[in-house]
């Protein structure tokens, strides 16, 4: 495994943090993922798995974060296995989300989310991009709250 290789996916899963801590849904998401790409959250949203526009993906996420004052995802112990121009990574993460007061309803007003990320990313002409993001959730906290910031019809 080229160590600039192991390097560059490792800086790719700290971009991928950023679209949602910093709120910065515009250049992104295209230094990060193929489009399309297969997302499976199943884990913690009940949907299968998809594939999805990339375009399409970037408003999913705009909408699904924009009631969070802030978040902080720690993505740590990545393992990964590169084979020519494809590899996985295996990370732990560690999600925290958290909702105005308001919102929270007198309750508390932080999501947590931990598990593991099994992810893929392919070599593009424009560097590594994740093409596939699975995360699995072994531990979450007040999930409630995910239905707490989707405004009622």
């Amino acid at each position: 495994m080229n160590a600039n290789d192991r390097a560059d996916i490792i800086q790719l899963l700290g971009l991928y943090a950023d679209i949602a801590d910093k709120k910065e849904f515009t250049e992104l998401p295209r230094l990060v993922f193929t489009d399309p790409l297969t997302l499976d959250f199943e884990s913690v949203t009940g949907m299968p798995p998809m594939e999805t526009p990339l375009d399409q993906y970037t408003e999913i996420l705009r909408g699904a974060f924009a009631p969070f004052v802030a978040t902080h995802h720690a993505i740590t112990g990545h393992v990964v296995d590169i084979d020519g121009d494809r590899a996985t990574i295996h990370a732990h993460v560690r999600a925290e989300h958290w909702l105005p007061e308001e919102l929270a309803d007198g309750g508390p007003n932080r999501w947590l989310v931990v598990g593991f990320y099994d992810n893929e990313a392919v070599r593009t002409a424009d560097g590594w991009r994740l093409d596939r993001v699975k995360l699995t959730s072994t531990y979450q906290e007040n999930a409630h709250l995910v239905g707490a910031a989707v405004p009622s019809e």
